[in-house]
């Protein structure tokens, strides 16, 4: 499978300290990959290496099917950018800021300006000097400068640093507009996971400066069933037909109505199924699930043991 960015054994030593240690990222073109872990766990350290602001100590960074290298000024503009605390002239307004990028970017395309700072909501912030913007503000500027020449890839670290729930939420609609219907694919770093959840293909979660895992977030849901809950008319003669006819074994009886069962790889259909054929009244069937903050915890609580 081709990838739209690829890091491959990457790593990043400074004045002898490992940052960064084999980092290996398959981001496929059209998704969202939500990049994961604790503060100081090397997220910004590798979002730096992808973008050349910093150069890595070994391994290689792959964008478009290009090995990124010093001199690679062109593919850099096929992408967009937030790495840490987007800096702006602060005497210039928001809009002028943009109009600034435009110009050095090379994009002249009419209109532009305006949709983005209407994307961002910053329509009516726009002829105000920068350096008036709250926090949250300057960080939707710098988001609208990121999407503002219609990267094919979009590299945000952090992108909702100030951000009350209301403007999370619309980021995380803008997020997925631009990847259904401009095309774009996202790398987003972040600490709120429920951010993540809801928006991400794929995650990636890097712990110590090294990569845990790749995981689709189909594939943590299909994986990772914390059990299945039934409500039935009688536990009595559910339990029967799960042990006698299902061959379950590991399942618990919760009270009066309701069962847990927490065997791996049983499916809902076939429980529903055998109830029914012998004569238990199914109330209802659901599925319970580790969320990926509970998926995310497991993994670094594991790989701190291991340390």
């Amino acid at each position: 499978m081709s990838y739209i960015l690829q890091t491959t054994h990457l790593c990043k030593t400074i004045d002898g300290k490992e940052l960064v240690t084999d980092v290996n990222i398959h981001i496929k073109k059209g998704e969202i990959y939500g990049f994961l872990g604790p503060n100081g766990a090397g997220k910004t350290t590798v979002m730096k290496m992808i973008t050349n602001l910093w150069k890595p100590t070994s391994g290689t960074v792959t964008l478009f099917g290009k090995t990124l290298e010093p001199t690679s000024y062109e593919v850099l503009k096929r992408m967009g950018s937030i790495i840490e605390f987007p800096t702006f002239y602060d005497h210039l307004s928001g809009k002028e800021n943009l109009k600034l990028h435009c110009e050095y970017m090379g994009y002249y395309n009419k209109g532009s300006i305006e949709e983005a700072l209407e994307m961002l909501n910053l329509t009516k912030d726009a002829d105000k000097p920068a350096k008036s913007y709250s926090l949250g503000m300057r960080q939707r500027l710098g988001i609208a400068r990121a999407i503002l020449c219609r990267p094919e890839l979009l590299i945000l670290d952090e992108p909702t640093n100030g951000l009350d729930p209301k403007g999370m939420k619309q980021l995380r609609d803008l997020f997925k507009m631009l990847c259904v219907e401009y095309g774009m694919t996202l790398m987003i770093s972040s600490h709120l996971l429920s951010e993540i959840e809801n928006i991400a293909d794929t995650v990636g979660v890097i712990n110590h400066g090294k990569m845990m895992k790749e995981i689709s977030m189909k594939e943590i849901a299909e994986a990772n069933t914390a059990y299945i809950e039934l409500t039935v008319e009688n536990t009595k003669k559910a339990a029967y037909v799960l042990a006698d006819k299902m061959k379950l074994s590991n399942f618990k009886i919760m009270d009066d109505s309701r069962i847990r069962i927490y065997e791996r790889g049983v499916m809902t259909q076939g429980i529903s199924k055998e109830l029914l054929m012998n004569g238990v009244e199914l109330i209802s069937l659901n599925q319970h699930t580790e969320t990926l903050e509970e998926y995310f915890l497991k993994m670094t609580a594991e790989v701190g043991k291991s340390c």
